[in-house]
């Protein structure tokens, strides 16, 4: 009898030991930006909820470059990254929807359109490469120049300017400017280093690259923003399916309240970044509705024309994502 409970006692603890997960989780940005909050919330949820599953975060690249980690994750090398989606937009040319200037309103259109059946074939296309969507998130943007401020399409004209992604760097390009492709990480250097006169990239990522240190004039989204981009928490589906019950629902619980966390500061990012611009003593405007239907005028020739001639069922897809008011 002795025998038997210290064999069961011993199967008792080495199944806890197996039951025990560690998570991977990067991103590309500095340490204390809201994208890497977001999972540190996760992290710190999965910690209380005691259910065998912990979480490390590489920050900065430390882990994975920025173009790097979709493929990262696809393959299972990666569990979990906050992923701006546009990034993998040469695999699938759908995700370039994600970043298409003018679709989106504002932040609450932003949430109205996670709803949608355009973003539920979104994720139709993400699931089928192995991977989950874990927290939706949309992050407003806006110009910023070493060469004054940018309001209307003339203004680029001449300017080299990181466009974020294809539909933007195809409207920029229909305003006269040259496009030098690069990941949010690396635009502070180019621009130190004159390769970049001017960008277009989320607010927190101005402020979290110190962007006002580099520049004469930002752009900020306000209520007319250009510039939105789909910048999800993702997870190796494989992954997720092999977390027991009890961790998947932990982890779902703590996905839910990161989600809610973004929600409540993702308008306030803007102001944030407004802030630090003027702080740093750089003028900071906003584009008035003249100026916003502009640059939607030149991306309707541009960027919406090009994405329905190129991608299958283009065109429906950009008609489901207009459909939501």
């Amino acid at each position: 009898m002795r025998n038997y409970i210290l064999a069961f006692l011993a199967g008792v603890l080495l199944g806890g030991c197996v039951q025990r997960e560690m998570l991977r989780a990067s991103h590309q940005w500095p340490e204390g930006d809201v994208r890497g909050q977001m999972l540190e919330i996760i992290r710190d949820e999965l910690q209380a909820a005691d259910v065998g599953l912990t979480m490390r975060i590489y920050p900065g690249q430390s882990l994975y470059g920025a173009n790097e980690q979709w493929t990262a994750v696809t393959r299972g090398r990666l569990d979990m990254t906050v992923y701006p989606l546009a990034y993998a937009a040469g695999r699938h040319p759908e995700f370039n929807l994600t970043l298409m200037p003018g679709l989106v309103k504002d932040h609450q259109h932003a949430k109205r359109l996670n709803q949608s059946s355009f973003m539920a074939r979104i994720r139709t296309i993400i699931e089928a490469q192995d991977v989950i969507v874990l927290v939706d998130a949309w992050l407003a943007g806006g110009f910023a120049s070493k060469k004054g401020c940018i309001l209307m399409p003339s203004d680029v004209e001449g300017q080299t300017i990181r466009g974020a992604g294809k539909t933007f760097e195809q409207m920029l390009l229909g305003a006269g400017a040259s496009i030098t492709s690069m990941p949010s990480s690396e635009i502070y250097t180019a621009m130190q280093t004159g390769v970049l006169d001017a960008t277009i990239t989320s607010s927190i990522s101005s402020r979290s690259f110190r962007l006002y240190e580099q520049v004469q004039c930002f752009t900020a989204p306000g209520d007319t923003a250009l510039w939105f981009m789909y910048q999800p928490i993702l997870m190796s589906k494989s992954r997720y399916e092999k977390l027991t019950p009890e961790q998947r629902a932990a982890l779902d619980a703590a996905a839910e309240k990161s989600e809610t966390f973004f929600s409540e500061q993702a308008k306030n990012l803007d102001t944030m970044a407004e802030d630090s611009f003027r702080k740093a003593g750089i003028e900071v405007t906003h584009m008035d509705r003249e100026q916003l239907n502009a640059w939607r005028e030149l991306a309707w020739k541009t960027s919406y024309e090009l994405f329905a001639n190129e991608v299958d069922d283009g065109r429906t897809l950009i008609d489901e994502a207009l459909a939501i008011e």
